[in-house]
């Protein structure tokens, strides 16, 4: 029986020791600031990222990988028969998909590739629960049925506090930025399908709490009780750390991951932004 291989792209901010479990390839996607360029988590971590992002003079850029570093990638991994099972971040913030797509057909072997419709740990949280299934044995087409599986129960919500990255991103008009910013105004979005939906908009601290409670009485609710948390933030490490403290009181024995975000999502958030991953059973 063939076995089945997993690759994802650094926007999954796996852990490095569920990387070495699994053996996961990870491909690291590219960000440029002020000319110069890095590869995620190999030139530069996130916390470097921020930092440098706060001194640029320019909103960094972000691209997905070249058609090559995919097909170097798949083609050892293939060349015994393998089977392998490419997960990547939403296409709504990433051509990391497509250009993986095109990199498959270039390969003379068995490549599936998946869009997650996800970012974040969330996109993490499809790419373990892969990696777990094929550990086991299982077939490729076992595998594809728990990404399905495990995708139908993850969900990312992105809280985000300050909007001039999405104006500059183009995602938000300079209008209705600078009313945001004269309003002190927050947003809170739900990742569905792969498309950022704002859900809130409130002004200061209190609507971002209100957004948090929400989440977490959703996951309060759910019937067969919560898999796994993820708390991924761009900077603001102590609410971090006090909102992962308060969640563990809440959820006693769930796994809950605590990390800064990758610069792929800083790069759209800016500083002082949440994002909020969890997986159901």
């Amino acid at each position: 029986m063939a076995q089945v291989k997993i690759v994802t792209d650094s926007t999954a901010m796996l852990l490095p020791d569920e990387i070495k479990k699994f053996d996961i390839q990870v491909i690291p996607l590219t960000i440029m600031i002020d000319d110069v360029t890095y590869q995620d988590g190999i030139t530069i971590s996130p916390v470097e990222f921020m930092d440098k992002m706060a001194a640029s003079k320019n909103l960094p850029q972000t691209s997905q990988p070249a058609l090559g570093v995919f097909t170097e990638i798949y083609e050892p991994l293939v060349a015994d028969g393998s089977s392998v099972i490419s997960i990547h971040l939403t296409k709504g913030l990433s051509g990391s998909v497509d250009a993986a797509r095109q990199a498959a057909m270039m390969v003379d072997g068995d490549v599936t590739v998946i869009d997650s419709d996800l970012i974040d740990r969330s996109l993490g949280m499809v790419v373990l629960a892969a990696a777990e299934k094929a550990a086991t044995g299982a077939t490729r087409d076992e595998v594809l049925a728990e990404i399905n599986a495990v995708k139908a129960k993850t969900e990312q919500y992105v809280l985000v506090s300050k909007l001039d990255n999405l104006v500059a991103g183009g995602r938000l008009s300079k209008t209705a930025g600078l009313l945001a910013g004269m309003l002190n105004i927050r947003i809170g979005a739900h990742v569905v399908k792969g498309n950022i939906n704002v859900e809130t908009k409130g002004r200061g601290v209190k609507s971002t709490k209100a957004y948090l409670r929400k989440i977490i009485e959703i996951l309060q609710a759910a019937p067969n009780g919560v898999h796994a948390i993820g708390i991924s933030t761009a900077g603001i490490p102590d609410k971090r750390e006090a909102l992962g403290e308060q969640l563990r009181k809440l959820f006693p024995g769930v796994e809950i991951v605590l990390q800064q975000t990758t610069p792929v999502v800083a790069t759209h958030t800016g500083d002082d932004a949440i994002g909020f991953s969890y997986r159901l059973n």
